[in-house]
């Protein structure tokens, strides 16, 4: 249990963003609604940085949420990846990470070079036709939006597949988010809420890079020990 503690530094940072969203809800005239969800991240947030597979749990539900959210903003393709997906893949993560325990968290695997590339190359083909179906629709910020959403739903599914390759990959989503977040504040300055939670996020996924590396290696040189 004391590996899965969480540090005093990430209960205060947890605890500041909280603050700054709460202040900044109320400056820019952010709904309640809009701003719920933000406060239940945080929690998932901070989880994350740990590998506890609860946070998947806590997430699932928090989805929808976010789904009422993105399609008040025109983010079409983030509120049917919210519905449609991530609370059903989140769902399916917590049970397959239970099925296959490591402490709170996981046992890991790898991606071989051959993965990669294949993941890498549907990857591009699915944002091609993203693109495709939304530039006929009225979508905001068709880029970023297309980049997060399937970032997403590739994370989602190599994390479902406990693959350590979700970890990197979610400091890019993250870092997409961020982007996104600052070009809406011109149309939408209340959204400087997501964009403070997005900071928040990048350093927990930071730390759940770390921590998912430490713990495969840990897991590799049992499995050596015992080969």
């Amino acid at each position: 249990m004391r590996r899965f503690a969480i540090p005093r530094p990430m209960l205060i940072l947890m605890l500041v963003t909280a603050a700054l969203i709460t202040a900044t809800g109320v400056t820019f005239g952010q709904t309640f609604i809009n701003i719920l969800p933000l406060y239940v991240s945080l929690c998932v947030g901070l989880l994350q940085s740990r590998v506890s597979r609860t946070a998947y749990l806590i997430g699932a539900c928090n989805s929808l949420l976010y789904a009422v959210v993105y399609a008040h903003f025109k983010l079409y393709a983030s509120a049917a990846y919210a519905v449609l997906f991530s609370c059903t893949i989140q769902f399916a993560t917590y049970f397959r990470w239970k099925s296959r325990p490591q402490g709170q968290s996981t046992l890991f695997r790898a991606m071989t070079k051959r993965q990669r590339l294949l993941v890498a190359g549907l990857f591009a083909l699915c944002w091609g036709a993203a693109w495709l179906i939304l530039s006929r629709a009225d979508s905001g910020y068709r880029i970023l939006d297309i980049s997060t959403s399937l970032l997403g739903i590739l994370i989602s599914l190599l994390t479902m597949l406990a693959y350590i390759e979700y970890a990197p990959l979610m400091i890019l989503s993250g870092t997409v988010n961020i982007v996104l977040f600052a070009a809406m504040l011109r149309d939408h300055p209340a959204q400087i809420t997501y964009l403070i939670y997005a900071l928040y996020s990048m350093v927990c996924q930071i730390g759940a890079l770390k921590r998912v590396l430490r713990l495969y290696k840990e897991q590799t040189h049992e499995k050596e020990k015992l080969s």
